[in-house]
């Protein structure tokens, strides 16, 4: 956390799945990226500011937290300073037959800025 006062700027939901591999990460990276597929940064542009400037910051919830891999998850996070952090959450869809899990992942993926003032849009 930084020492700084921050404003979140964007917040974007996703959803994710593994159908038949009962992978945690992999449902999670894909509610990260489905998050991603909904949101767009033009200030960024528009104000000439630094990705860096942005600190990145996603909760995934799973129903097994402790078997999600951070590293590849933080991986997926192509700009800002990123932090992910697990929840107990999502689903998991057992089969009738009870021999398939599908797991469902849900991702909050917030991005802050320190305070801004005297934006204005370039030319």
């Amino acid at each position: 956390m930084t020492d700084q006062i921050e404003q979140r700027v964007i917040i974007e939901m996703g959803m994710g799945n593994d159908l038949h591999g009962q992978d945690y990460t992999k449902a999670a990276g894909r509610a990260i990226e489905d998050a991603f597929r909904h949101s767009s940064l033009p200030l960024f542009g528009a104000l000439e500011l630094s990705h860096d400037a942005m600190r990145v910051q996603v909760t995934v919830g799973v129903q097994e937290p402790d078997k999600l891999d951070m590293d590849v998850l933080t991986a997926k996070l192509p700009r800002g300073r990123a932090e992910v952090r697990a929840v107990f959450g999502g689903m998991n869809v057992v089969s009738d037959e009870g021999a398939d899990t599908i797991v469902i992942a849900q991702a909050a993926v917030e991005a802050f800025l320190p305070p801004q003032t005297g934006w204005r849009l370039k030319k």
